[in-house]
């Protein structure tokens, strides 16, 4: 074939070609959801299971065996500490102290007399000092009495909740009896045991959250109090404890709890887990790029949570990928984005996107 011929054919098919191209409509963009990637608190959680006590818990009982003359308290109730619980006969120590106060009396009128004589010397030293030593005796003997008085008054140690009465007026009561028990349930301490590998990020201030089948999905959030000294030579976990505010008394002593230990606590880039695309041992998500046109980016991940997961290497913050919809796109291919701000369901969302298809 003639030169100029085919140079003519080459340029004729050129020429249908682009006229072709021209005919051909654009490829629509394609509607997908994206999500932008967010640096948010992150941590490493723990589970494990623990125990309720409360702040403060004693079992009220007698000093002295003794007969109970008044009672003062109620099944489950609020007490300040100071309120009189119980009293218990004490007349025979009310006279005593009738004497006492009597003895005390006397004692100091004698002192107050021969500190006189003494101060115009008409007494010796030696019977002022006798007259004083009278004088704390009295004194001394006096405030014992008080003291027996007092055993006979059981009084709250401090703020808190009575549990059952088990006495009645007229008992005889012995320091072996229990006569209830008073608990602080302002705040509550969680006990529970962790594995010992965790060690290095145990430490006070760590926030917990626990959770009680008796109260469904409420969560109470505390923060560790204390690390036991010791690891279990047999479990080689160790002991923590964690206060849980309590300001309506719904927990309670012996409560079995679920616990959540957030240790390593961190700011981290954070994507939705419906992004990711897996393959083999790699992690990839569709990241919008220039001209709202995909590109595929692998990813590192780190820990997870429920519905999200850790970027660590790949991404930055402010970043949109693909959340639904991926999985028909390719890349250099055209967007058309639905963003989800959190604020939206889901479902609204994939509304959205299939009013935008052509």
């Amino acid at each position: 074939m003639p030169l100029r011929t085919a140079l003519l054919l080459c340029a004729t098919l050129l020429a249908a070609a682009a006229a072709s191209a021209a005919e051909t409509p654009p490829q629509p963009a394609t509607p997908v959801i994206v999500a932008a990637v967010r640096t948010l608190p992150f941590t490493d959680p723990v589970e494990a299971l623990g125990t309720l006590k409360a702040r403060e818990s004693v079992v009220v009982t007698a000093n002295v065996t003794e007969t109970v003359s008044a009672i003062h308290f109620d099944d489950g109730q609020r007490v300040k500490k100071g309120d009189i619980l119980v009293e218990m006969t004490g007349a025979e120590e009310h006279a005593l102290i009738e004497e006492g106060r009597a003895r005390v009396a006397e004692a100091q009128r004698q002192y107050e007399r021969v500190k006189s004589l003494a101060g115009q010397r008409s007494a010796a030293e030696s019977l002022l000092d006798e007259r004083r030593r009278d004088l704390e005796t009295a004194r001394a003997a006096l405030a014992a009495i008080e003291s027996r008085l007092a055993d006979r008054l059981i009084k709250a140690p401090f703020d808190g909740v009575l549990g059952l009465r088990n006495i009645s007026v007229g008992a005889l009561v012995e320091p072996a009896n229990q006569i209830t028990t008073l608990d602080d349930l302002s705040t509550m301490k969680l006990d529970f045991s962790v594995p010992s590998v965790f060690l290095a990020d145990l430490k006070p201030g760590l926030a917990v959250t626990a959770r009680a089948p008796e109260y469904g999905d409420q969560r109470f959030r505390g923060e560790v109090s204390g690390v036991d000294s010791r690891i279990d030579p047999v479990t080689r976990s160790i002991a923590v404890r964690a206060l849980i505010p309590n300001p309506d008394g719904r927990l309670r002593p012996g409560l079995l709890m679920q616990v959540e230990l957030e240790r390593n606590p961190r700011q981290a880039l954070v994507i939705p887990e419906s992004a990711l695309l897996a393959l083999g041992q790699d992690q990839f998500v569709m990241r919008v790029g220039a001209d709202d046109r995909a590109e595929r980016v692998q990813v590192r991940i780190g820990a997870r949570r429920p519905g999200e997961v850790e970027i660590t290497d790949g991404l930055r913050a402010g970043d949109r990928v693909i959340t639904h919809g991926s999985d028909k796109v390719r890349a250099g291919q055209a967007l058309d984005l639905v963003l989800d701000d959190g604020t939206r369901p889901l479902k609204d969302l994939l509304g959205a996107r299939e009013a935008v298809k052509p």
